[in-house]
This record gives C-alpha cells, structure tokens and sequence, in this order.
C-alpha cells in the first residue's frame, strides 16, 4: 500500500461513527498502510475502544499472537512480534509526571519502535514526534455500538 492509501485512511476513508466490525476492519487497513516508522495515538474513555483498535492495528501490521495484544495498563509497556519488526503498545494511564516518563525509557521507545502505539498520549503530548498520528475515540450517546473516530495527523506539539 503506498502513503496515498494511508492518508485516504485517515481522512476521507475514516468511519464516523462505526460500529465494531467496521472499526476493526479500519484498523486493520491502517495497520496494512502504515509506514516504519510510526507512532499512533490512542486516546478515550475507559472502554471507548482503545484496546481493540489497537488490535485491528497489530493484525493489519502482521502480528500473529493477537490474543497477547491486551490493555497494557499495568505491564505499562509490551511488545508484540511482527514480520517488519516489532510493534510496542504503551499504555500511560499511570504515570503522572515527566520522571516516570523517563524512568520507562520513553526517550528510546520512541527513538527505536518500528511502530508505537501509545494509550493515553495526553500522558506525553510535549514529547510525542511531529508526524504521529492521532485517533481519539469517544462513546456514541445515541448508539453503545458505535464509537464517534476522530482522526488527526500529524500531531502538532
């Protein structure tokens, strides 16, 4: 897939509002289109769908073990084996301040993940590089099988 496809992804070819199946099925595209390497934002409520877009993502990037691909809120940081190098899912609901931060390496897991996808980005907003990409995910009120998906990239600090 070329960076075309990804930017028609992540704009037009963005779903609204989706429900599952149809957020799984982006996610996994995205994941197909991405280049190395790449940082991807997610951010919600608890149980907006962070998780499971993550998964979408790892299976679109290759990774075989997707029942590893969990919340890694209390692992903080965890890797998953893909064809074009690993993948680092971070999750820094936890943290609170610049020194935790530093105390997980984030400096080098920015640095040298081939891809990172961050949970709770807002954790690490003055750090994350120019060109992340940014998807929020938010409840639909008038829907609990949809999710309301807002794409931005790149991320501006």
């Amino acid at each position: 897939m070329t960076d075309d496809t990804l930017a028609h992804l992540l704009s037009r070819g963005a779903p609204r509002a989706p429900e599952r199946d149809a957020l799984e099925a982006w996610g996994r595209a995205v994941g197909a289109a991405l280049p190395r390497p790449a940082v991807i934002t997610l951010e919600g409520d608890l149980g907006a769908g962070k998780t499971t877009l993550a998964r979408a993502l790892c299976a679109g990037l290759g990774v075989d073990d997707l029942g590893a691909v969990t919340s890694p809120t209390f692992s903080l940081v965890q890797q998953y084996a893909a064809p074009a190098g690993p993948v680092v899912h971070v999750d820094l609901y936890r943290l609170r301040t610049d020194a935790e931060l530093d105390a997980l390496g984030w400096d080098e897991l920015v640095a040298t993940a081939p891809v990172l996808l961050v949970e709770w980005p807002e954790r690490a907003a003055h750090t994350l590089p120019v060109g992340s990409i940014g998807i929020t995910l938010q409840h639909d009120p008038g829907d609990p099988e949809r999710r309301i998906l807002r794409v931005s990239s790149p991320f501006q600090r």
